[in-house]
């Protein structure tokens, strides 16, 4: 089969989404017979092709998203539908819930066999809808505009032929609650041979002005509202200066320069990692990972921390309780900047060392890409497939051979 992905999420800095796609690749290269295609929003029109003709990559031209450097808005339904026809893929599979799926859902009418997967990747009504408009307008009419996006969510989600979320927190229950039938949770996963303890470099320390008794907190992800690293650095501020502990902030976006403008010298924001050797050894070298993201889905930047022996002091929100069980750090009311710091104080007075190897433990037995991937091939791309064949729809043969774009 050739498997196509389409979305609107990809960095190629990394990204849950990035990271998913790119565990997705190499798992239909190296264990199936089968081809990929992804479509990308990239600097301009472009098509790849490597493993022999197996994996394709389409670049299509699109203008980068305000605030967010590494990210870029694909709006081009048309040139992407063209795309899709050239190839004509037997599954199409989309992680985001804006203009794509819409694409998707017209190739579809076309070439009626292809079935559909869709992916619960961000809880975009609350994050990007209810949360900042309550900023601005009464609460009443923010929940409103919340629930409207959720009913759109439904109406889209229920024309696919199966539909996943990354956790039951993190949109399983929700989408059931919108009538979408077959909805399956598909956890992520990390690579236990790239994070680890083991990576600790005591220079790393060293190099930021921190002893081997001085705290080391760490925060990875985008600096923008929708993951609150605001609220991170307030709960660290509030820690006591004679803690000596540091905050490092690996992560791009607008809020980062707000954080410099503090001047705060115990504060290092050294942007966005790219190399995933260099982010092991910056979260093996702290000692405690911080998050106030309230609505995840499922929290990539958490597992990896927490298999790079980390114990987690969070939020109680979103997937986040699904990630951090009792004994693996603490979590606090959603926004709480007090909250936060207390419970920072709390684990670093504990056995954190205790609490990072319990949550090591959990993910090595929980989250690997290899079950991940037997998820996806085994329970939810079979499941659409038996769909889109019990719909009616015409279905039309596999083709081994990928026509040139």
């Amino acid at each position: 089969m050739l498997l196509a992905d389409l979305t609107q999420s990809w960095s190629a800095v990394g990204g849950g989404v990035g990271t998913y796609l790119r565990a997705k690749r190499a798992h239909i290269i190296e264990n199936t017979p089968h081809s990929h295609l992804m479509i990308l929003p990239g600097r301009t029109d472009a098509i790849e092709e490597s493993e022999g003709g197996r994996a394709i990559t389409v670049w299509l031209k699109s203008p980068k998203v305000p605030f967010s450097p590494n990210y870029r808005l694909l709006l081009r339904n048309g040139a992407v539908r063209k795309a899709l026809a050239s190839f004509t893929p037997d599954v199409i599979e989309c992680q985001d819930a804006y203009n794509l799926p819409w694409a998707a859902l017209a190739h579809r009418r076309e070439y009626p066999g292809t079935a559909l997967v869709a992916g619960y990747m961000t809880d975009f009504p609350y994050a990007y809808v209810e949360r900042p408009f309550a900023k601005v307008m009464p609460d009443a009419l923010a929940a409103r505009a919340g629930r409207l996006c959720y009913d759109y969510c439904g109406r889209l989600y229920r024309q696919f032929d199966c539909v996943y979320a990354l956790s039951e927190a993190g949109g399983g229950r929700l989408l059931r609650t919108l009538g979408v039938e077959d909805v399956q949770i598909l956890p992520l996963g990390v690579d236990l041979t790239d994070f680890g303890p083991d990576r600790r470099d005591p220079e790393l320390r060293r190099s930021i002005g921190l002893g081997d008794d001085q705290p080391l907190l760490i925060y990875v992800g985008r600096c923008d509202i929708e993951k609150r690293p605001d609220i991170v650095v307030d709960a660290f501020r509030a820690l006591p200066e004679s803690l000596g502990a540091r905050l490092v902030i690996l992560g791009q976006g607008p809020q980062k320069e707000q954080f410099e403008a503090l001047g705060d010298p115990r504060i290092i924001t050294p942007g966005f990692v790219t190399d995933r050797a260099v982010l092991a050894r910056w979260l093996a070298s702290a000692d405690l990972y911080v998050s106030a993201m309230p609505n995840e889905t499922f929290g990539v930047s958490v597992i990896e921390a927490q298999a790079s022996g980390l114990p987690v002091v969070g939020v109680d929100g979103g997937a986040m309780p699904e990630r951090v069980l009792p004994g693996m750090g603490l979590l606090g009311p959603v926004a709480d900047v007090d909250a936060m710091s207390a419970n920072i104080l709390k684990v670093l007075a504990d056995d954190h060392k205790a609490m990072g190897e319990r949550g090591r433990d959990y993910v090595s037995g929980e989250f690997s890409w290899p079950h991940s991937m037997e998820k996806l091939f085994g329970t939810i791309i079979p499941h659409a497939l038996a769909h889109a064949a019990a719909s009616g729809r015409p279905q039309v043969a596999s083709t081994p051979a990928l026509a040139q774009a």
